[in-house]
């Protein structure tokens, strides 16, 4: 079978690489971190203008094509810089929901804006005590005549704000982890009565918790049936999912080689650390995680471009999820331990680059959580 990119994808990649050669070194990315939007807009009308915002949408939809593939090319270069635009809850979430569940008209009204790099978007799905479940649903959404009330509590809605618009998860009827029941709604993320809790993550993020009190919105806003978005949701989380490990495989990877570095320079009596052979085979090992990561992430990706049942393609999905959780475990603290302290100050970018593989095995489920829903499949 041949693993190797297509032309298309080489382009893609080569672009991705470019532009963070020429415009995203580590002192750049701290200075947008630490901007009142927590990323770059010119960054982002550049994606748009490069035409990176279509790769996660079909060609029907006017995309690039939406194949999982070349989404893991492009995180993957994202995760080795590290960039923190907004790609992956405003594209891949909120537009693959829009994608799926939207009607031909809240398509064509919000999938050229997202794509034109002219709306930013924010997926509200997670609650206290979830714990990764996506049917665990307490909100609620209550109909009156031609309007809908929801009120409840969301917890890590990622962009949450800079997004103008928040796509809400809650449930018109059933018990709280009824598979039925649950659907999403459009709502202004200036509405009255949507309280906003906003804070920074742990790797540079920009997240809110979100309170909604009685909050009407027009039964219009509401994307695909009444209480029939669940399906919808996994397919979408699970594509999520394989585009975070990616990140994964490119952090994990940019650890690595950079830690080969150190270890070439970092002298101790008078001899390179790298000529140690203990640490030698604690680099080795870190490379055959690395190795192992990209494989079945690609494997992952894969199956989710064919043609298999949905059972699979979930299980090839936490399958690739749980593998990542033991990579980013084995080669994150390999790295922390063999810079020493350095590798723990945020002016070193290893610092950066744990923090953020850390939070990616945390989201959207960590190894144990996917290990059981393997094995439940």
């Amino acid at each position: 079978m041949d693993f190797s990119y297509s032309e298309e994808q080489q382009m893609l990649q080569e672009s991705v690489q470019k532009f963070v050669h020429k415009n995203y070194d580590f002192d750049t990315r701290k200075k947008i971190m630490a901007s009142a939007a927590g990323y770059s807009a010119a960054n982002w009308q550049l994606f748009a203008e490069l035409g990176w915002l279509t790769v996660p949408f079909n060609e029907a939809d006017g995309g690039f094509g939406g194949r999982a593939v070349d989404l893991m090319v492009m995180m993957e270069e994202f995760g080795r810089a590290m960039l923190v635009e907004p790609f992956l809850p405003t594209a891949i979430l909120c537009g693959g929901l829009i994608s799926e569940l939207g009607s031909s008209a809240q398509k064509s009204a919000l999938l050229p804006q997202i794509m034109g790099g002219e709306l930013q978007l924010a997926l509200a799905y997670a609650e206290a005590g979830s714990r990764f479940n996506l049917a665990n649903v307490t909100t609620t959404a209550v109909r009156k005549g031609d309007e809908v009330i929801l009120d409840g509590t969301k917890i890590l809605v990622l962009n949450g704000p800079a997004a103008q618009h928040l796509l809400v998860t809650a449930r018109e009827s059933g018990a709280a982890t009824a598979a039925r029941g649950i659907s999403v709604f459009l709502v202004d993320s200036k509405t009255a009565d949507v309280s906003m809790t906003k804070y920074p993550t742990v790797d540079g993020r920009q997240a809110a918790q979100i309170q909604f009190k009685s909050v009407r919105v027009p039964v219009a806003s509401r994307l695909g049936a009444a209480g029939a978005a669940l399906d919808g949701l996994n397919v979408v989380i699970d594509r999520a999912t394989v585009a975070v490990s990616a990140e994964a495989v490119g952090a994990l990877e940019a650890l690595l080689r950079k830690t080969v570095e150190y270890s070439k320079t970092r002298k101790q009596f008078d001899v390179p650390i790298g000529s140690f052979q203990a640490l030698q085979h604690r680099m080795a090992d870190m490379f055959i995680e690395c190795q192992l990561a990209r494989s079945i992430v690609l494997r992952a990706a894969m199956i989710l471009d064919s043609k298999d049942s949905a059972q699979e393609k979930s299980k090839a999905v936490s399958a690739a999820k749980c593998r990542i959780g033991k990579a980013i475990k084995k080669v994150s603290q390999e790295a922390i331990q063999i810079h020493g302290g350095i590798g723990m100050t945020d002016e070193l970018d290893v610092a950066h680059l744990f923090k953020r593989v850390t939070a990616i095995d945390l989201l959207f489920g960590n190894g144990d959580f996917h290990a059981a829903r393997f094995a439940s499949l």
